[in-house]
């Protein structure tokens, strides 16, 4: 089964004072690189979400979010009466000091003013985090639901493609048969000439010969191109992760089709060769995206 490294997840989690909201998305990428937002007081899991998180989805880059919305009357800011007393006093006697009126409230001033408000820390409750991690679970599973889609539409459009590099090959041979004949009657041709004028080392002519004829030859190109492409649909099948394998194969795919241009030495099989490219090339571009 195919999936792509696209994805997006969300799962929603209602405890009595509060709502967790968990939203996790990913793109393409070589490795796996996690980037994730949470409240400060579930801080200390980000090591156990990270671990979650390349269990699930193996590779991509992953952005995880958790907002925190609370839905009670209590909150843990409390105001510091102390400092706040302080600061009055001695704001209080500035003022009297200097014979300024009080236009202002000096209340408004001292609340902006350093510890005026302190916050207690929230203590991470052990049984709140158990219907959190399985709401995460959630999200990430969706997410992974979210890649399997579009792994399909990724697995058509690339099968699409590789088969059109295979219809493409028999529709060399007509125009190789010939460029070969061509090539041999200008070859036999030159041998008329040479021998007229009994100047011909036979030795190094037929050496001559057989390295032209090897350097034309793409049949060997040809049957390497049509199994990379048989080896390459076999593999998309395979029920694993097969990106950076897709990624290799093609690379070999694109080394016989470059070779099968520069000796083709023919118009129509160099037209060909361009269509065959063409369809690699979006090959390349989507294989990018596979997990």
């Amino acid at each position: 089964m195919m999936k792509s490294m696209t994805g997006y997840g969300k799962a929603e989690c209602e405890l009595p004072n509060k709502k967790i909201t968990i939203e996790v998305k990913s793109l393409n990428s070589k490795q796996l690189d996690i980037n994730t937002r949470m409240p400060g007081i579930y801080k200390e899991k980000d090591i156990s979400i990270r671990k979650l998180i390349s269990d699930i989805l193996g590779r991509g880059k992953v952005e995880y979010s958790m907002y925190l919305e609370s839905l009670g009357e209590e909150s843990n800011a409390t105001i510091n009466g102390a400092v706040v007393r302080d600061y009055y006093q001695q704001l209080n006697s500035v003022r009297k000091e200097l014979g300024i009126d009080e236009n202002q409230s000096l209340l408004d001033i001292i609340m902006r003013l350093p510890d005026t408000v302190k916050t207690e820390r929230e203590e991470l409750d052990e049984e709140e985090w158990k219907q959190i991690i399985a709401k995460v679970k959630e999200a990430l599973l969706h997410l992974d639901e979210f890649r399997v889609q579009e792994g399909d539409a990724l697995y058509k459009d690339i099968e699409s493609n590789i088969q059109r590099i295979q219809d493409l090959l028999p529709e060399v041979e007509p125009f190789e048969k010939e460029r070969l004949d061509k090539v041999k009657e200008r070859i036999m041709d030159n041998m008329k000439e040479l021998e007229a004028s009994d100047s011909v080392d036979n030795n190094r002519l037929e050496q001559e010969m057989i390295y032209y004829l090897e350097k034309l030859d793409i049949n060997e190109e040809k049957v390497r191109l049509a199994n990379h492409c048989t080896y390459f649909l076999e593999t998309m099948r395979l029920n694993e992760q097969v990106g950076k394998k897709l990624g290799f194969i093609a690379q070999e795919i694109g080394r016989e089709i470059n070779t099968m241009g520069s000796k083709a030495n023919h118009a129509e099989i160099q037209k060909i060769v361009i269509q065959m490219k063409d369809a690699l090339e979006r090959v390349k571009e989507q294989t990018l995206n596979v997990l």
